[in-house]
């Protein structure tokens, strides 16, 4: 049996839904039909992609290792069908590349209500976005640059820099020891499993550099972001998140004593009138979740060289 979208998608839906049952149901599709298929992709791939307990399906580690290179798939040929919509009726508007930002909904929702009309592209690789808009598949790109492992950045590209440094925070069960303060040590970290992203240009070794230079060599798990918040959520890991991160009951954002890891975040497009047309909305909606986040306001606040873009911090 050769892999298909569908297959993936599917995967991608037991693991988001944390059921068959709900799985079945979001996706249209019989149980038994779903549970049949789930059996022939795990044959296929040589082993099982999810614990079946009382309590759901949660992925094994060969299920997290497929949900991290599925999801960029998915999510590729949802912007593809929504890209082809677009264009058959009358074009593709304005085409926007991004990795993960709380900033995203917000500033989609602004450059509508200024008259354009958005498509969205999500990839966790930075540099595969840069490249998609020289190549002209893309009008801008919104990426980050993770300290230390510099972006390979077309040279008929034009940036602009959001945050020269934005920290990164570190995600935890709300019931951990070291979330019961608002800063937390990595050596209060060195007993915990942590997850990361391999995927992402430049993380893991920026991870990596990090924990040598604390002294610390944790068990890391891989896996994309989405599954490591979850797996917080239950208790599982801890794993490095971005500032803008909310807290829930489950779940707590706390600062990394003396900020070892930090990311530039750049828009790029291929002319200043394109990124004219777009920075705007986006220093907005950066600004608005920045003022939402207590712990990444209180980051910003402690300097006073450290400002967020426009809207500034009342």
């Amino acid at each position: 049996m050769d892999l298909e979208v569908r297959h993936l998608r599917a995967l991608c839906a037991i693991a988001d839904t944390g059921s068959l049952h709900r799985a079945a149901r979001h996706l249209g599709v019989a149980q038994p039909s779903l549970s049949t298929q789930l059996r022939r992709i795990e044959q296929e791939l040589g082993g099982a992609l999810f614990l079946r307990t009382r309590a759901g399906c949660h992925p094994t580690p060969l299920g997290r290792l497929v949900l991290s290179r599925a999801r960029p798939l998915v999510a590729d040929m949802r912007a593809l069908v929504a890209e082809a919509r677009a264009a058959a009726a009358g074009g593709p508007g304005l085409r926007v590349g991004s990795t993960a930002s709380r900033a995203l909904a917000g500033w989609l929702r602004r450059l509508r209500g200024h008259g354009q009309d958005p498509t969205l592209h999500m990839n966790v690789s930075p540099n595969a976005l840069l490249r998609m808009v020289a190549d002209g598949q893309l009008d801008v790109a919104f990426v980050h640059e993770v300290e230390g492992c510099p972006l390979r950045i077309p040279p008929e590209l034009r940036l602009r820099v959001l945050m020269e440094r934005e920290p990164q925070f570190v995600s935890l069960p709300a019931d951990h020891p070291a979330a019961a303060k608002p800063e937390v040590d990595l050596r209060d970290l060195a007993g915990d499993r942590w997850m990361v992203d391999p995927t992402v240009d430049g993380e893991w070794d920026a991870v990596q550099r990090m924990f040598r230079a604390a002294g610390v060599s944790p068990h890391v798990l891989h896996g994309d972001y989405h599954t490591a918040g979850a797996l917080v959520a239950t208790g599982e890991v801890v794993t490095v998140c971005q500032p803008t991160h909310a807290s829930s009951a489950e779940m707590a954002v706390r600062r990394l004593r003396g900020d070892p890891l930090g990311v530039r975040l750049l828009l790029a497009a291929r002319t200043e009138t394109d990124l004219d047309g777009v920075y705007p909305a986006l220093a907005e909606a950066y600004g608005e979740v920045a003022r939402r986040s207590p712990a990444y306001r209180e980051w910003l606040e402690d300097d006073g060289e450290r400002q967020p873009p426009v809207p500034a911090l009342p």
